[in-house]
């Protein structure tokens, strides 16, 4: 018991001992402490639903986007920690619509499908999840994908996402933003996961049309940040305040959207630039011309993230979601495994000391957690 209670109780310590100090120890620390168990427990339901599913494959798929990309509701869960008195809801919704997408990002990437409308059919259910509206009878979302029976998963957690948005006061102010970037990620995981002979032209095409609203941004750029579910859950929480201005959450979407949102999926695609290679898979970073010029752009975006983070009133929230970003990344153990160090610390010297101080305490809680 004394060592359990020890492991408990570390991270609090960790917090002093990296020289965080004010709002980052409160953020951080009741995150460590109390969140990512949450997240821990929310996980195991969904695992348990997943393990109903009657169809084999499905059943695999749902199992191995819980296990393997657990750790993107453990991300997410941070934006539920400003909002204490709806924290609880906002990581049921969260977690429920991280899982939807993991598990809808597996059935299209590896299960052997490359159809584009069975792919679009299935990604109606992340804009039912973020329906007020309650049918009786939801869509088939498999009506084209050639497995078919998943016991009700998908439903039960486009349900779990439909209760937790009727309870949030000012989600109708925040539904026009949200959708908006909802369909800019369903249209980026329906191209990206046709046929390989295919998806470039297209995402290219797509890509392009956007562009003209988001000047020096390259088209690899704009579809990587499309990628990203930061905003969506930038979003939720906004809509936990009462009498929310509709100012405020275009202000927060131009905050998240494009630069956060690139940043976070460009990191995720240069740690995994080896295994893509390798696997002949799709990574926007391939698309610069060499590994010099993809650390200059992932600087530029630090730099642009942590400006446009300065306009809003919660800058101090928005500057640890940057550092924890890097730090989540940077700090993986394929950075040593493919000897990316140098460039490692060079983003988080990008980012300014507070980078790395959460970079050590990232480092630290993995051992623990």
């Amino acid at each position: 018991m004394p060592g359990l209670v020890r492991k408990i109780q570390e991270p609090a310590h960790l917090l002093k001992q990296q020289g965080l100090r004010g709002g980052r120890v409160n953020l951080l620390s009741h995150y460590i402490l109390f969140t990512l168990n949450q997240v821990k427990s929310q996980l195991k339901e969904w695992e348990q639903e997943a393990r109903l599913c009657p169809n084999e494959e499905l059943r695999k798929q749902a199992l191995s986007s819980i296990q393997d990309k657990g750790f993107h509701c453990q991300g997410g869960a941070f934006f539920a920690v400003p909002y204490r008195e709806k924290e609880i809801l906002l990581l049921r919704l969260i977690i429920a619509y991280q899982t939807l997408c993991d598990y809808l990002d597996n059935l299209c990437d590896r299960a052997g499908c490359s159809d584009g409308k069975a792919f679009r059919q299935l990604h109606r259910s992340l804009e039912d999840a973020l329906s007020m509206a309650e049918p009786s009878i939801l869509p088939d979302y498999y009506s084209y994908y050639p497995s078919q029976d998943d016991g009700g998963y998908i439903g039960k957690l486009v349900r779990v996402c439909q209760s937790c948005v009727r309870q949030l006061p000012s989600y109708p102010v925040v539904y026009p933003d949200l959708i908006h970037l909802v369909r800019l990620y369903i249209d980026l995981q329906v191209i990206k996961h046709i046929d390989p002979w295919q998806r470039e032209e297209e995402l290219r095409e797509w890509a392009k049309k956007q562009l003209y609203a988001y000047p020096g941004l390259c088209w690899q750029e704009f579809a990587a940040a499309a990628g990203s579910t930061l905003a969506v859950f930038a979003l939720f929480g906004l809509a936990s305040i009462q009498d929310l201005p509709p100012a405020e959450s275009r202000k927060v979407v131009e905050n998240y959207f494009p630069w956060i949102c690139g940043l976070h999926i460009l990191l995720d695609y240069f740690i995994d630039q080896e295994e893509d290679r390798e696997g002949g898979d799709l990574n926007f970073t391939f698309y610069y011309a060499d590994n010099r010029e993809c650390i200059s752009r992932l600087e530029d975006f630090i730099s642009q993230s942590h400006a446009q983070s300065a306009r809003l009133n919660d800058y101090d929230f928005s500057r640890v979601v940057v550092e924890g970003l890097l730090a989540m990344y940077l700090s993986d153990q394929k950075i040593a495994q493919r000897r990316l160090q140098a460039a490692a610390r060079q983003l988080l010297a990008a980012s300014g000391p507070n980078a790395l101080k959460t970079f050590q305490l990232c480092r630290l809680v993995r051992k623990i957690f």
